[in-house]
Order: C-alpha cells, then structure tokens, then sequence
C-alpha cells in the first residue's frame, strides 16, 4: 500500500521541476528549451506516476488516487517552493492545504467497513 505513495511522491517532484523549474533555471533561455527541457523532465515523472497509479489502484478507489495525487502535489510544491524557489509559503497556502486534506477525509471517509 505505501508503494504507490512513495511512487508517487517520486513522480510528483518530477512535475513539480518540470511545470515550474525553467522559471529560475532556464528564464533567460528560448521557450522551446524550457519547453524541451520539461518535456524531458516530464518523462521521468510518467516512469513513475503509471506505475504508482496501477499499483494504487488495487489499494485506492480512483476518487482516492486521486485526492492523495494532489496531496502529495501540495507537499512536493510548498516544499519546493521554500527550498528551491527560496519563495515563502503563505498562510493562505496553508489554509488551501487544510481544505485538501478535508477533501482527502471526505474521500478516504467514505469506503466501506
């Protein structure tokens, strides 16, 4: 059951590099680089993020899957943002993380004994 999370995870800073990462790395560089760039990066994430979606989903209900994917992108993005983008994490970014993680009780809340 924690496969799928960790592979996850692992997909997630991969997108989270390739969405966001030209924005500092390669800001001055034309934008079919940056778009190459992430392309790239973007194959490394789907290396995992099949592979996580198809173990997940003999644990996790495709509602869940879903829910705990966006969870895991809040992590992976406040973290990188903080660290790697030297960006502050607001309160209203924690206040949206709150209202996921009352999504992720809502979905997870409702299977079946």
């Amino acid at each position: 059951m924690f496969k799928p999370i960790v592979l996850l995870l692992i997909s997630n800073i991969f997108m989270t590099f390739a969405w966001y990462g030209h924005l500092k790395d390669l800001k001055a560089a034309p934008i079919s680089v940056a778009i190459g760039v992430s392309w790239f990066i973007a194959l490394f994430e789907y290396c995992f993020q099949v592979p996580a979606n198809r173990l997940g989903s003999q644990y996790f209900s495709l509602s869940e899957l879903k829910v705990l994917q966006e969870v895991i992108t809040m992590l992976v993005f406040a973290g990188f943002s903080v660290i790697y983008m030297k960006t502050p994490v607001t309160r209203n970014y924690f206040f949206a993380a709150m209202l996921l993680a009352g999504a992720a009780y809502l979905i997870f809340s409702d299977k079946k004994p």
